[in-house]
C-alpha cells in the first residue's frame, strides 16, 4: 500500500519534467491513478466478502507511529472515486489546457500530490496519519484554487478555503486526540468505533465525549462546505475546471462526508451528533439549492448545487439508520459522478463558446449533441430520475423515513423540498446550458477533443450502470451501512408503488413548477438577498482580525529595543515569580560558588566589564568590553575544564566582534542621548532581578535533581557510540546530529536572506552575483571594471592608446593572489604582510581542528569559524576586492554545498542498510602518518565547516563589503581624486547598477 501511495508522490516530482514536453504529459501521468484504480478494482471482490486488506509500516516508533492501512468496503469505494474520476480529470486536462499555457508542470505535480494525500486520507486507520493527509489536501487544495495566481479572485479564493479548512481541521485535531486518549490511547479509526459501539469509549468521563464528536463534526464540516462554512466552496470556483470537477465534486469535499459516515455507526445515538447534522445538513442542503437557482454562471449553479447535495449526503451518512446510510453512501458515489460529468462538461462550453452564462448561450445541443446527451444523463442522476443512482438512494431514504418520528418527519420533509430544489436548478441548468433560445444569438463553436469528450462520456455512462446495477453494487455499501448488530438494508432500483414513489412524483412536480415560474421571480430574489451572508461575516471576521492586529503590533512593535527587552524581562519574571510561589520550590542547603580563586577572578573582571560595556557611551568602547565579557565566559569554561567550548566560544566572540566592528562603521560613534534618570534606575533594577532568577533557577535545577545526571554516559557513549573522544563534536555530529542539521540549515537561509536584502540591485529584486568577489586581474575590460570600482590611476597602453590600470607587471605570477583597491596605502603595512604570512597558516590550522576535533578539541564549527577569521584578517588588511581574491567564491556555493555534504552524510548510511546518521569507523595505516582512525561523522563535519566557512565569508562580503561598497557611492562627489582621474561613462558605470552588471556579465562571457 505505501508502494501505491509512493507512485503518487513520485509521479509529482517527475510532473514538471514530464510536462516539460507538452500538455499530453498529462495523459502519462494519468496512468498512475489508473493504476491505482485498477489495484482496488481488483479488491472488490475481497471487500463484498467482507475482507479486510491490513497493512503497517513503522514510521516514528519512538513515539509509537506508524503508517497504518486499512481497506474495507467503504475505504475501496471511497479510493475507487478518488483514483478512478482523477485519472479520467488528468485525461481531460491534456486538451482543456492550451498549448501555451503556463506552470502546467507545477499544476499536475500538485494535482497529483492531491490525489496521493487523499487517497492516504480514505484508506489509513490511524486518526493522527489521517490528519496528516487532511492537511496535505488542504495545502495542495489551496495551490491548486489559486492556480491562476495572477487573478484576485483566485488568490481570495484560495486565501478563504486555506483558512476555513484549516481552522476547521485544528478543532478537528483536539477532538481526534480525545477520542484516542478515550479508546486508552489507540488512535486506530476502526478501533474508536467499535469501542463505542459497545459503549466503552468515554465511559464515566462525562461531557468529554460529546465534546470530541462536536470538534470533530466542525472539522468534517468545514471539509465538505457544510453551513455554517459553505461560503468558501462556490468562490472556489475561480480554479481551473478540472479542480472544480476533482476537487469539489468527487474528492476533497467528500473527505468530510466520509469521515461522518466512518464514525456514525459509534457516535449518531449522541444528542448532539444528531443536532449539529440534522441542523448542518437541512440548512446547507434547502441554502445551496435556492442560491443555485439564482446564479447565471453554470459553473457557480453547479458549485451551489455541490454545496445542496453535500448537505443532503450528510443528513443520510450521519443519520444514524442503516437504511438511511445505506442511501447515502449510494448518492455519495452517484454525487461523485453526476457532479464531476457535469463540471468538465461546462470547462467544455466554456472552450468552446467563450462564456459561462446561461443567457449568452444558445444552440449548444445542437452543436454539440453527444455532450449534450451525455450532459442531460449527468443532469437526470442530479435531480434523481429513475433508472439512476439519485432516484435509487431518495427512494430508500424516503422508504426509510416516512412514518417515523417527529425527527424522521423533519428529515423526510427537508429532503424533498432540497430535492424540488435540485429538479429546479437542474432543469435550469440543462436548459440554459444546451436549450436553443431565439432572443439570443447564437456564438461561434470551436470543436473539442475526444480527451475532454472521453472523460465525460465514460462518467455519465458510469452514473447510469450504478443505478441500473444498483442491486449489485449494495452488497458493497451494506458492510458500512450495516455495522450495527441486527440492521440488515439492500438497495433496490424499484420499491414498488407507494408513499415514497408518491413523495418523489411530488418533488418532480413542484420542481418543474418552480424552474417554469422562476424567470417571473428572479429578479425579485436577485434584489432581496439576506444581509445576514455567511461570506459577509467570514470577510467582516478577517477585517475585524486585521484591525485588531495592526492595533496590537502598534502597541508592541515600537521599534524601541529597550521597549522590547523590558517587555521580555517583565513577562519572565513574573512567570517564574508566580512559579516559584505557586511551585513550592525549595533553594538547596548551599550553593558553591568557586572552584579556584582563579574563577572567582574571572568573573569579577567579566561582570564589571559588563557593568562598564552597559555604562559606556562609546559604540566601539561598548563592544570591546562586550568582547571582554565573551572572552572571560571563554576562560572560565577552560578552567572547569571544557577546552573544546572554551575554544568555541573564544572563535565565535571573535567573529560576533567583527561583525559589530563592520556594522558600527554607519554608525555614529557615540550613542544617543541616555535615557532619564527614572528610566535608568528601573532598567537596572530589572537587570538585577533578572540576574537574581536566573541565578536562583539554576541554583534549584541542580540543587533538585534526583536521578543520576546523563551527562555522565556522554564519556562511555561518546566512544562506543561515536568512536570520538570529544565528547562535545560527538555530541554535535553524531549523538544530536538530527539538531545540528536543522540548525545548519537555518544558519544558511538566514545568512542568504539577510545578505540578499544588501543586495538588491533594482525594484525587480535581482542580485548581483559577482559584486565584491573580484579576484586577480585575468583581462583588460576585467582590470578597468577593478579600476572603475576602486578609483585608482590610469596608465597609458602603448598599443592602442587604451587606459588600463597596473595591477601587476605582465608576465608575473602571485603565490598570494590580490587586487589593488582605493585606501590600500592607508593599511599598515605590518598588517598588509602579516595576514599574507599568515593567512595559510590560519586555514591549515583551521583544517586540523576539522580532522582532529572527533577526539581532540576542534570540529567542523570551530574550524570553520578559525577560517572565517583568516578571512576577516584578509578583508581588514586589503578591503572587499582583497577577500574576493583570497576566495573567489560565492559564499552561497560554499553553505549550500556544506548542507549537501552534510545531507549526504544523513542518507548515504541508509543506502547500506544503515540507520540515518549511522557512523562507521575505519581503521588503516598510511605512510608516514602511522595507523589512521577515520569516523564517518568526518563527512558531516566537512559540511559543517563549509557551511561555517561560506556564512563567515557571506558576512564579511555585504556587512563589510557591500557597506564599503555603498560608502563609496554615496562619497563620489566629495572625492577630488576619482573626478580628475575617471571619465564621465566611469562614474556613471559605479553609479548605474545595471552598467555594472553588464561590464560583470561581458567579462564571464570573456573568461
Amino acid at each position: 500500500m505505501l508502494v501505491l501511495l509512493s507512485l503518487f508522490f513520485i509521479g509529482a516530482l517527475c510532473a514538471p519534467a514530464i510536462m516539460s514536453k507538452g500538455r499530453t504529459g498529462f495523459v502519462i501521468l494519468a496512468l498512475i491513478p489508473a493504476i491505482a484504480c485498477g489495484w482496488f478494482i481488483l479488491q472488490v471482490p475481497q471487500a463484498i466478502n467482507g475482507e479486510v486488506y491490513v497493512s503497517s509500516v513503522r514510521w516514528l516508533p519512538q513515539i509509537g507511529l506508524s503508517l497504518d492501512f486499512r481497506v474495507d468496503a467503504l475505504s475501496t469505494v471511497m479510493a475507487l472515486l478518488v483514483t478512478g474520476v482523477g485519472s479520467l480529470v488528468l485525461l481531460y486536462s491534456a486538451r482543456y489546457f492550451r498549448k501555451s499555457a503556463s506552470h502546467l508542470g507545477r499544476f499536475a505535480g500538485v494535482f497529483l500530490a492531491f490525489a496521493g494525500a487523499m487517497l492516504g486520507l480514505v484508506i489509513t486507520d490511524n486518526t493522527l496519519i489521517m490528519y496528516m493527509f487532511w492537511e496535505l489536501t488542504t495545502i495542495f487544495s489551496f495551490l491548486l484554487i489559486g492556480h491562476y495566481s495572477g487573478r484576485g479572485s483566485s488568490r481570495r479564493a484560495a486565501r478563504q478555503a486555506i483558512i476555513v479548512t484549516t481552522a476547521g481541521g485544528l478543532a478537528m485535531l483536539v477532538g481526534l486526540i480525545m477520542l484516542g486518549e478515550m479508546n486508552g490511547g489507540s488512535y486506530s479509526l476502526a478501533g474508536i468505533v467499535e469501542s463505542a459501539q459497545a459503549g466503552s469509549l468515554g465511559a464515566g468521563q462525562g461531557a468529554l465525549l460529546p465534546a470530541a464528536a462536536v470538534l470533530v463534526l466542525i472539522g468534517a464540516f468545514s471539509k465538505s462546505a457544510l453551513f455554517p462554512f459553505h461560503f468558501w466552496l462556490p468562490a472556489a470556483m475561480a480554479a481551473p475546471t478540472p479542480v472544480s470537477a476533482y476537487l469539489h465534486a468527487a474528492a476533497m469535499v467528500k473527505a468530510g462526508v466520509y469521515l461522518v459516515a466512518r464514525l456514525a455507526p459509534g457516535l449518531s445515538y449522541l444528542t448532539q451528533w444528531q443536532w449539529m447534522v440534522t441542523v448542518a445538513g437541512v440548512t446547507t442542503l434547502l441554502i445551496g439549492g435556492y442560491r443555485a437557482l439564482k446564479q447565471n454562471d453554470l459553473k457557480l449553479v453547479l458549485a451551489f448545487g455541490t454545496v445542496s447535495q453535500l448537505g443532503l449526503i450528510t443528513i443520510m451518512v450521519g443519520y444514524g439508520d442503516s437504511e438511511v446510510a445505506l442511501a447515502g453512501l449510494m448518492l455519495l458515489c452517484a454525487h461523485a459522478l453526476f457532479k464531476s460529468t457535469l463540471f468538465l462538461t461546462v470547462g467544455i462550453i466554456d472552450a468552446s463558446f467563450g462564456t459561462r452564462d446561461l443567457r449568452e448561450l444558445s444552440g449548444a445541443g445542437r452543436a454539440m449533441p453527444a455532450i449534450a446527451v451525455f450532459a442531460g444523463l449527468a443532469t437526470a442522476s442530479m435531480v434523481g430520475l429513475p433508472p439512476f443512482g439519485a432516484f435509487v438512494a431518495k427512494e430508500q431514504a424516503f422508504g426509510a423515513l416516512i412514518g417515523g418520528d417527529t425527527h424522521s418527519t423533519i428529515t423526510w420533509v427537508a429532503i424533498a423540498v432540497g430535492s424540488a430544489l435540485t429538479v429546479a436548478y437542474g432543469a435550469r441548468f440543462w436548459w440554459g446550458a444546451f436549450a436553443t433560445k431565439p432572443s439570443v444569438q447564437k456564438i461561434r463553436y470551436y470543436r473539442g477533443s475526444i480527451l475532454t469528450t472521453g472523460p465525460v462520456a465514460v462518467l455519465s455512462i458510469a452514473g447510469l450502470l450504478l443505478g441500473v446495477l444498483s442491486s449489485r453494487w449494495s452488497p458493497i455499501l451494506e458492510l458500512q451501512a450495516n455495522l450495527n448488530p441486527g440492521e440488515h438494508s439492500h438497495l433496490a432500483l424499484w420499491h414498488g408503488f407507494g408513499t415514497p414513489l408518491f413523495v418523489t412524483i411530488i418533488v418532480f412536480v413542484v420542481g418543474f413548477a418552480i424552474f417554469a415560474v422562476w424567470p417571473r421571480f428572479e429578479s425579485f430574489a436577485k434584489a432581496h438577498t439576506s444581509a445576514l451572508r455567511a461570506e459577509s461575516i467570514f470577510n467582516g471576521l478577517l477585517r475585524q482580525l486585521e484591525r485588531l492586529s495592526g492595533f496590537v503590533t502598534g502597541l508592541t512593535q515600537r521599534g524601541s529595543l529597550p521597549a522590547y527587552l523590558t517587555t521580555i524581562f517583565m513577562v519572565t519574571l513574573v512567570s517564574l515569580a508566580i512559579a516559584f510561589v505557586l511551585g513550592g520550590v525549595s533553594l538547596p542547603d548551599s550553593v558553591r560558588l568557586w572552584d579556584s580563586p582563579a574563577q572567582a577572578g574571572t568573573a569579577a573582571v567579566t561582570i564589571l566589564a559588563a557593568i562598564l560595556a552597559a555604562r559606556s557611551r562609546h559604540r566601539m568602547k561598548a563592544v570591546l568590553l562586550m568582547g571582554v565579557t565573551g572572552y572571560g565566559v571563554a576562560l572560565i569554561y577552560e578552567l572547569y575544564g571544557a577546552p573544546d567550548l572554551a575554544l568555541t566560544q573564544v572563535l565565535s566572540e571573535t567573529v560576533t566582534l567583527v561583525i559589530f566592528v563592520l556594522v558600527l562603521r554607519r554608525f555614529p560613534p557615540y550613542f544617543s542621548n541616555r535615557p532619564l534618570r527614572g528610566a535608568r534606575t528601573s532598567r537596572m533594577i530589572i537587570a538585577v532581578l533578572m540576574g537574581t532568577a536566573f541565578s536562583t533557577l539554576a541554583a534549584i535545577a541542580a540543587g533538585t535533581r534526583i536521578h543520576e545526571p546523563i551527562s555522565k554516559l556522554f564519556p562511555d557513549e561518546a566512544y562506543s557510540f561515536g568512536y570520538g573522544q570529544n565528547i562535545v563534536n560527538v555530541t554535535l555530529v553524531d549523538i544530536r546530529a538530527w539538531d545540528t542539521i536543522g540548525e545548519t540549515s537555518v544558519l544558511v537561509v538566514c545568512a542568504i536572506g539577510i545578505a540578499s536584502l544588501l543586495f538588491v540591485r533594482d525594484a525587480h529584486g535581482r542580485t548581483d552575483r559577482l559584486r565584491n568577489v573580484i579576484g586577480p586581474m585575468d583581462s583588460a575590460l576585467r582590470a578597468r571594471l577593478a579600476t572603475v570600482l576602486s578609483g585608482h590611476q590610469f596608465s597609458e597602453s602603448h598599443k592602442q592608446g587604451e587606459k588600463v590600470p597596473m595591477l601587476r607587471q605582465p608576465g608575473t605570477t602571485s603565490w598570494l593572489s590580490t587586487v589593488v583597491r582605493r585606501g590600500v596605502d592607508s593599511v599598515p603595512v605590518i598588517l598588509a604582510v602579516g595576514t599574507r604570512l599568515v593567512f595559510y597558516s590560519i586555514f591549515a590550522v583551521s583544517l586540523f581542528f576539522l580532522f582532529s576535533g572527533h577526539n581532540a578539541p576542534g570540529g567542523g564549527f570551530a574550524g570553520g569559524l578559525l577560517a572565517g577569521i583568516a578571512l576577516a584578517l584578509r578583508y581588514l588588511a586589503g578591503g572587499r576586492f582583497e577577500l574576493g581574491a583570497a576566495l573567489p567564491v560565492l559564499p552561497a556555493h560554499l553553505m549550500g554545498s556544506g548542507l549537501i555534504v552534510a545531507t549526504g552524510a544523513v542518507i548515504v548510511p541508509v543506502l547500506f542498510g544503515g540507520l540515518p546518521m549511522q557512523t562507521v569507523m575505519f581503521d588503516f595505516t598510511l605512510p608516514w602518518f602511522g595507523d589512521v582512525h577515520v569516523a564517518t561523522a568526518l563527512v558531516f563535519d566537512v559540511g559543517v565547516y563549509l557551511a561555517v566557512v561560506g556564512l563567515c565569508l557571506e558576512i564579511l562580503r555585504s556587512l563589510g563589503g557591500e557597506i564599503d561598497r555603498h560608502g563609496e557611492i554615496e562619497g563620489l562627489d566629495n572625492q577630488d581624486h576619482f573626478t580628475l582621474t575617471a571619465s564621465d561613462d566611469e562614474r556613471r558605470a559605479v553609479r548605474d547598477e545595471a552598467e555594472m552588471q553588464e561590464m560583470l556579465a561581458a567579462w564571464e562571457e570573456e573568461k
